[in-house]
């Protein structure tokens, strides 16, 4: 493998390592991709920044800079693709501009990870109204793509609709709470300890609506205790834990390191997340939630306040899913916890965990 193989640039909405799920994402896997592949990554951060490096990886600061040295020093490219990342109305013209000049000037393979495609909503919504637009641009991604990474069988069927050859790698994203060793979980967690975590935006709305379903979850999981894990200190969220404080304990943990989000993680015995709120639910759309990821990273049960039938990778099925709603639930039975929890994990490790995705990636580039 040359030297310029074993250097590939990502290109990323904001700076890598900045609580930005997508940056975060790219940082894991640069990180894996040059422990296990000896693969180097140069970050382009459409976003400007005047960082020029973030845990030794170049960074270069604006799309714009691109034009300035197409494939300088680097054989393959990543595009971690989310149209809103890239332009506040999801249609990234600029991001199409310089994939149109890059792409023709690539000696290696062009990866596009859709982290999103493109969005919908009702005529009262932009939305619906940009949607062709970012229609789109997102099949010139696909088109421009020598294969494509996904996190969940919705954007993977999306793409194939589009072009039905396209290769295609399903990839659930991974932790950006950690990724622990397997543990021994017999000895570890009250099965009443619950956990809630992520962005400002999916802590607020787990919480509203674990205050809501709470009473209703078994008596013997019924939350003693719950942490809640990442995001920004928030009125809203700060009231709902306040009015929980009266019945329960509670522990927020506020723009947390990953070491420390880690351990209270390890903790639990139960998550809650509300993914979807409100919105329509997507089947097999919560692979796509870090969240999600960071519970089945650590051994946590994830209770959705949604129902799915199954989540799988290649066959490979994730017990339950587990679910909480108000005229339905499942849940494991006390003596499956210990095993639910221990095969959760397992699963993670096995489709997940930033290891396996890097083995992934590479062998998509190679």
């Amino acid at each position: 493998m040359s030297a310029s193989s074993r250097r590939i640039l990502q290109i990323v909405p904001q700076l890598p390592g900045t609580g930005d799920g997508v940056g975060d994402y790219a940082l894991n896997l640069a990180r894996s991709l040059a422990t296990e592949h000896g693969v180097e990554t140069l970050f382009a951060v459409a976003r400007k920044t005047a960082v020029t490096e973030k845990e030794g990886f170049p960074v270069l600061s604006g799309l714009e800079t691109l034009f300035d040295s197409p494939g300088s020093g680097w054989e393959h490219a990543v595009l971690h693709y989310v149209n809103y990342g890239y332009q506040p109305r999801g249609v990234p013209t600029l991001l199409h501009k310089v994939v149109q000049r890059l792409r023709p000037q690539l000696r290696g393979r062009w990866l596009t990870t859709f982290h999103e495609i493109y969005a919908s909503g009702p005529p009262w919504k932009s939305a619906f109204w940009v949607r062709p637009f970012q229609v789109r641009i997102a099949h010139a991604m696909i088109d421009a793509s020598t294969v494509c990474v996904v996190s969940n069988p919705a954007i993977e069927r999306a793409i194939h609709a589009h072009d039905a050859a396209k290769k295609v790698y399903t990839v659930p994203v991974m932790s950006n709470f950690g990724e622990p060793a397997p543990a021994e979980f017999a000895t570890a967690a009250s099965p009443k300890r619950w956990v809630i975590c992520g962005g400002t935006a999916l802590i607020a709305q787990s919480l509203r609506s674990f205050e809501k379903m709470r009473p209703l979850i078994p008596a013997e999981f019924a939350p003693e205790h719950l942490d809640i894990v990442g995001g920004r200190q928030d009125a809203a969220i700060t009231s709902i834990v306040e009015r929980l404080k009266s019945e329960l304990s509670v522990h927020q943990y506020c723009e947390v390191g990953v070491d420390l989000a880690s351990e209270v993680l390890r903790q639990a015995s139960f998550g809650w997340i509300d993914y979807f709120g409100g919105s329509k639910v997507s089947p097999g759309m919560i692979l796509k939630s870090t969240a999600f990821a960071a519970f089945c990273a650590h051994g946590v049960v994830p209770i959705l306040s949604h129902r799915e039938e199954i989540i799988a990778v290649d066959g490979d099925a994730l017990p339950g899913p587990y679910f909480l709603r108000e005229d339905s639930s499942r849940f494991p039975s006390h003596s499956e916890l210990v095993t639910v929890r221990r095969r959760g994990s397992d699963w993670y490790r096995e489709h997940a965990h930033s290891r396996q995705a890097a083995r992934i990636y590479a062998e998509a580039l190679s």
